[in-house]
This record gives C-alpha cells, sequence and structure tokens, in this order.
C-alpha cells in the first residue's frame, strides 16, 4: 500500500483488477463478492432479530462504560475500548488490532496490542487513511485469537479474506465494528494546519475530536500538537470543511457504500446522536451486538454495574445515524442512476430516483462534487504553496451547501422561498 498524490491509501506494485478472481471475491466493493446479508446470515445464522437497517443482531444498547478511565479516554462512551480489553482479559483474545499514533509518514497505522494499557493508546476517533496490510501478514505469521477493530467496509473486506484464507479463518475470531459516516484523506490534517496556522510538516499529533464534559459531545475540536512542544486548537464549526455532512476529503467508494452501523461485526460501535445524550459531553454510545457470546459478556458486566447500559429498539439506533442512512439508502439509490464508467457496483439499494425532491437531488450532487473537487483543491494548493487557494474554495463551496442544506445566510433564505417554505 502506498499514498495516492490526494493523501489516500491504494494498492501499488500488483495489476489488482476483477479479472483476478480472487481479488474480485475479496473486495469489499466488487460486485463479484458477496453482500453484507450473505455474510451477517453465515456469520450469525441464530441472531434473533433482523432490520433492513442494521442487519443481524441479538441486543442494542444505549450507554457508557462505568468502570476505569474508558469513558474519559475515549471519543464517546469508551465501549470500543471496554470490549477490546475484556476480549484479551478473558483470554478469547491474544492479540487485538487498532489504530494508533504512529510518527512515521503515517500519523496512524494498525498495530496488534496485547494488553489493556496498549489498547488506551488507540482511544478516540480517527479520521485518517489507514491499512490492514501489515497486521493481516502479522496475523498470517503469529499463531493466536486475534480480533480487528475496524470501519464497516474494512469488517467485511477481512469476513471475505476469511472465506479465502483459512489461517485467517482460525486466527481472526472477533470483528469490533465502528459506525461509519465516510472515510478521510490525509488532507485533511493539511486542512487543519493550513486553518490553524501551523506549518504542516512541524504536526506531530491530530487529534480529530478533542474531548470536553463541559460542552455537548457533537461540539467537535480539532487539536494539533508541534514538534516544537505548543498546539492549536479550533472547534470544527470555525472551519472551512468543519461540516462533516457535506463529504470533504471523503474517499470515493464511501459514495458506494450501504452499511452504515458494521452489519459484518461480532458487534458495532456509534455515538448517540440524539438528545439528551448528543449534549453530554462526557459521551454516549450506541452499540449493535450480533454474537451470542459477546451477547452474554456484555449483558453480564451490565448487570455488574460495570456498564451503564440500556436496552434500545432499531428504530432508536437508527435515529442516532438517521442522517448517515439517508445518505447511504436514498442518496446512493440516487447516485447509482448517475452516468458512471467502468464497473458497476452491485448494492443492496436498487437504483432510483422517484418521488426525490429537487433540494434533495441537489444536495447529493453538491455533496459528490465537493468530495471529489476537495482533493484536487487541496493537491493544488498544496503543490503551488497556496493553501488560501483551497481554503477560499472551501469556504464559498460550505457556504452554498450550507444554504442549500439548512437555508443558511441570504442565499438560503431566497432559496426556502423558492422551495416555498416560510
Amino acid at each position: 500500500m502506498a499514498w495516492d498524490r490526494y493523501g489516500q491509501r491504494k494498492p501499488t506494485g500488483a495489476d489488482l483488477t476483477l479479472a483476478d478472481a480472487a481479488f474480485a471475491r475479496t473486495c469489499p466493493f466488487s460486485p463479484a463478492a458477496g453482500d453484507e446479508d450473505a455474510i451477517a446470515a453465515a456469520r450469525f445464522p441464530a441472531a434473533p432479530h433482523v432490520d433492513a437497517r442494521l442487519g443481524r443482531y441479538e441486543a442494542n444498547y444505549v450507554g457508557h462504560v462505568a468502570e476505569g478511565e474508558f469513558r474519559a479516554i475515549g471519543s464517546s462512551g469508551g465501549m470500543v475500548s471496554w470490549v477490546a480489553a475484556e476480549l484479551l482479559r478473558t483470554g478469547a483474545v491474544d492479540g487485538v488490532a487498532h489504530v494508533v499514533p504512529s510518527t512515521d509518514d503515517r500519523l496512524f497505522r494498525y498495530r496488534i496490542s496485547r494488553d489493556a494499557a496498549a489498547i488506551a493508546e488507540g482511544a478516540r476517533s480517527r479520521y485518517y487513511p489507514v491499512d490492514l496490510a501489515e497486521v493481516l501478514a502479522a496475523i498470517r505469521s503469529t499463531p493466536g485469537r486475534y480480533a480487528i477493530v475496524g470501519v464497516p467496509c474494512f469488517m467485511k473486506a477481512v469476513a471475505l479474506q476469511r472465506a479465502e484464507d483459512p489461517v485467517l479463518a482460525e486466527r481472526i475470531t472477533h470483528l469490533l465494528g465502528l459506525f461509519c459516516g465516510h472515510m478521510k484523506s490525509a488532507a485533511f490534517v493539511d486542512s487543519f494546519a493550513w486553518q490553524l496556522d501551523a506549518p504542516r510538516e512541524e504536526v506531530r499529533a491530530v487529534e480529530y475530536r478533542r474531548k470536553d464534559p463541559g460542552r455537548p459531545a457533537n461540539w467537535y475540536t480539532a487539536h494539533l500538537d508541534l514538534a516544537d512542544g505548543s498546539s492549536r486548537s479550533q472547534d470544527w464549526w470555525h472551519l472551512a470543511d468543519g461540516d462533516w455532512g457535506a463529504g470533504f476529503f471523503q474517499n470515493a467508494a464511501c459514495n458506494f457504500c450501504d452499511d452504515v452501523v458494521g452489519e459484518c461485526a461480532d458487534i458495532s460501535f456509534g455515538d448517540a446522536w440524539v438528545e439528551p445524550y448528543s449534549s453530554d459531553g462526557r459521551g454516549t454510545n450506541v452499540v449493535v451486538v450480533r454474537s451470542a457470546a459477546i451477547a452474554g459478556m456484555v449483558a453480564d458486566a451490565a448487570a455488574a454495574g460495570r456498564l451503564a447500559l440500556e436496552g434500545v429498539d432499531s428504530d432508536f439506533i437508527a435515529n442516532t445515524q438517521a442522517a448517515g442512512f439517508r445518505q447511504r439508502r436514498e442518496g446512493l439509490a440516487y447516485r447509482l442512476t448517475w452516468a458512471k464508467r467502468g464497473i458497476r457496483p452491485r448494492k443492496r439499494v436498487a437504483p432510483g430516483a422517484a418521488g426525490l425532491p429537487w433540494r434533495r437531488r441537489a444536495i447529493y450532487r453538491m455533496r459528490a462534487g465537493i468530495s471529489r473537487w476537495s482533493h484536487r483543491m487541496a493537491w493544488a494548493a498544496k503543490r503551488l504553496g497556496a493553501p488560501a487557494l483551497y481554503v477560499r474554495w472551501a469556504r464559498a463551496s460550505l457556504y452554498l451547501y450550507q444554504a442549500l442544506a439548512y437555508h443558511r445566510g441570504r442565499l438560503g433564505e431566497w432559496l426556502r422561498r423558492f422551495d416555498g417554505r416560510e
């Protein structure tokens, strides 16, 4: 794997095409690969619940970790690190592959951790390109039982790899999924540096979501640590590209994903983006449990007071991720109607735009345009040594997007009247 010019990880040194049958069966976006429904049916055949949005599951929860420092050091309720550490503590696994800060050409990379202290180093959200190549090679070469933490497409990729590789099938015993809106390129960090007046080459560490218990959980703060020991911070809403839904630096593959909640994973975790939880700066998770064994582990810990969890239904979980489901279902159906050269993805969502209002169509078109052009504009700005080129473009794009999506500003008021709203 290597960087492309836009700050994304790409395969290199091999001719990977769908003409290669093994690659076609294991790429998570390949039309020849099994979909999430088929994978989940094979992995969780006895799951008592099936939902078109969440997939198969045993139980759903909202809440947080009640013991230790898991909640305090996590970006949300601490559940991801707790489950990873609990699997190690109980001997269910010998190692956990997860994303941790790095100090080489990548700010973050996957690593295999083997104790709770090492797991804690991977707490917090990482909106940065990573790949599984190194840890999969390590798992192949070192016997043991492993869990892997990752976003939905990574969970699907690992499940597909397990079906092809008996060694991985034996050794990767648990998949811990993360809800996902979309993935960013490394250029997102360049943008932080440009807007926070920090030399990019001096950035040594990044926090995408610095936590403050005194502020709502959804008030994101970007934080940079620099080589001279100083730091820079800024709330996302002051950034030119700080509106997540606009799609700045989104990976192109995310336009063709229909899995929000990691349907192939044994257990998946997200943020509780509904009130009163979104206003609680300490952080709160929503959890979907699919494995019967992990369901028992979580239920026992909750009964013992180690976890503060409340059972919820599938509608509650889906409502916490409502925007993501619109983008991955309604928006995907619309995007599948667009002209596209090359491979046509095969998705569980049928192409269609019937009944979709003009404004929703325009929002989906603009998101796709912002995603595509943010990569190009940031590359040009970096190449020319002119950060303002990107920042000014991003501010103008954000103004247009928010006028269209939220009726903000003068243009937004005009669109509101045009749209027939008071």
